[in-house]
């Protein structure tokens, strides 16, 4: 099953693999066509053809040509404008068919009378749709409904809602025959129409690699009416007497994803460099040179105040500091607290049953560390071996590499959007931050992972276009933004790989 956001992103992902929605229109009108011929000989068969507005319109046009190309008498009846482009590239083919085609755009409403026909295509309200529906469109489905002939949905009947199946009372298709696309809307399991479906040519790889269209349909515009901490609140914990960059990285790359508000909790001298590097930086400061049991009471309430957690980057490993991970991360488990686990953090807590609120980010190494087992080098091989350790650990579970394998147990997503520059030192850090900021902002912890890890890639792939192999951390985090406003722009300029032979 797969829901409208899914489905879009595949479309959005399948262009950017090279496979444009033209030649998936194409590829969903003729297989339309393909099913109501094996059904009927449809020469000389009347065929009357209802199309709206969108992709579903434009699937529907293309139907139209097959069919006309089969023999068949068909009535295209046009209601409204469409400005779907790749749909009008399909109505501009139709409107110079003038002798295989008719072609009927009613101006009143009461232009709509039901028709006896052989066949009739609803090709009307997409998967777009949800609501009631508006005129002329009540009108046509009324028509449709109350018309003679065997029908036909393509995709999903006009009037059902592809994700919920919420549906008006007469006015929704009635259809003999769906016949839908890729794979079975969930909206459809609510009825017991007679549904096929119909593979369009999106490659395989637009759903197994993240891609620009994971992030188009997930990563909203902040509404205007929004205010400070609607868009998230994220406590990294982490630096320690020897290192303070890490946990600055996390913070920077977490606001340059769109948190509003960023604390860094630290020890006090380290805490206090953090805050020199910059003023956008809230920095807590922890007594210790290092953090320590001795600080988790104070954590507490910061941890509890936050939207997402990351814990671990710089944080050493210090034996009162191995105590302090072990606790701080207990405590997040005992409140279901969206975290992510990384670095340090994840060494002292090695073996740890985790929670599937949980993201942890290990390299390989730390990955051997934390599950006992070294990583495969067979990606196949890896990709199940991922995909068990998160099943084990009831988390999110994100090995970083030269092809990142993010699961959470259930489902697994690759990412091959990086570059030999992203081995610098500070890479990961910053993905603990956009990660912790996605979740924060609602997007679920596997989502929100894999986006991470494609945005965060693409992002070093663009500093590294520009730079080649001398990019540092910060260059990452200066081209987030280009990646989350224009991802299929960037993801053009990517470097390709080819992995999986």
């Amino acid at each position: 099953m797969i829901s409208v956001k899914e489905m879009r992103a595949l479309e959005i992902n399948s262009t950017a693999l090279g496979v444009p929605t033209l030649l998936l229109m194409e590829n969903a009108g003729r297989s339309v066509k393909d099913e109501i011929v094996s059904r009927f000989d449809v020469k000389d068969k009347i065929i009357y053809v209802f199309v709206g507005h969108g992709g579903k319109g434009g699937d529907g046009l293309v139907a139209s040509r097959h069919l006309a190309g089969e023999g068949a008498k068909v009535t295209v009846i046009l209601l409204g404008e469409n400005k779907h482009e790749d749909a009008l590239t399909n109505l501009n083919a139709i409107e110079e068919m003038d002798y295989s085609i008719t072609l009927i755009e009613p101006r009143e409403i009461d232009e709509l009378k039901p028709v006896s026909a052989d066949v009739l295509i609803d090709a009307m309200l997409g998967t777009g749709f949800s609501g009631r529906p508006r005129e002329p469109f009540r009108t046509a489905i009324k028509v449709f409904n109350e018309s003679k002939g065997f029908k036909v949905s393509i995709d999903v009947p006009s009037g059902i809602n592809a994700d919920t199946g919420e549906a008006y009372e007469g006015e929704y298709i009635k259809p003999d025959l769906v016949v839908t696309f890729h794979d079975m809307k969930v909206g459809l399991l609510k009825y017991n129409f007679p549904t096929v479906v119909k593979k369009i040519g999106i490659p395989i790889e637009a759903e197994i690699y993240a891609g620009p269209g994971d992030v188009m349909v997930n990563i909203r515009n902040r509404p205007y009416y929004s205010k400070k901490g609607d868009n998230g609140r994220i406590l990294v914990i982490g630096g320690s007497y020897t290192f303070s960059g890490a946990p600055t990285l996390a913070a920077m790359a977490a606001l340059r994803t769109g948190a509003d508000l960023v604390y860094v909790a630290s020890p006090e001298d380290t805490a206090k460099i953090i805050a020199g590097y910059s003023p956008d930086l809230i920095t807590i400061k922890l007594q210790g040179k290092n953090i320590s049991p001795s600080n988790f009471e104070e954590l507490k309430s910061w941890i509890d105040r936050a939207d997402a957690v990351v814990i671990g980057p710089g944080m050493g490993l210090a034996d009162e500091t191995v105590e302090a991970s072990k606790l701080i991360v207990s405590y997040l488990r005992e409140k279901n607290k969206l975290a992510v686990i990384d670095a340090d953090a994840l060494k002292a807590i090695r073996g740890f049953e985790l929670y599937e609120n949980a993201v942890i980010t290990p390299h390989s190494g730390e990955f051997r560390i934390f599950f006992g087992e070294e990583p495969s080098k067979d990606m196949r091989d890896r990709i199940n071996q991922v995909v068990r350790a998160a099943k084990k650990c009831k988390c999110t579970v994100l090995i970083k590499g030269f092809i990142d394998i993010i699961s959470d147990g259930k489902r697994f997503k690759l990412n091959k959007t990086g570059n030999p520059g992203m081995t610098v030192g500070g890479s990961g850090d910053t993905l603990t931050g956009i990660i912790a900021t996605l979740m924060a902002q609602k997007i679920e912890p596997f989502v929100a992972a894999y986006l991470g890890v494609f945005i965060n890639s693409l992002a070093g792939t663009l500093a590294y276009n520009k730079l080649g192999p001398h990019l540092m951390p910060t260059d990452i985090i200066n081209e987030i933004p280009n990646v989350i406003n224009n991802p299929l722009e960037s993801f053009k300029r990517k470097v390709y790989k080819r992995i999986l032979r």
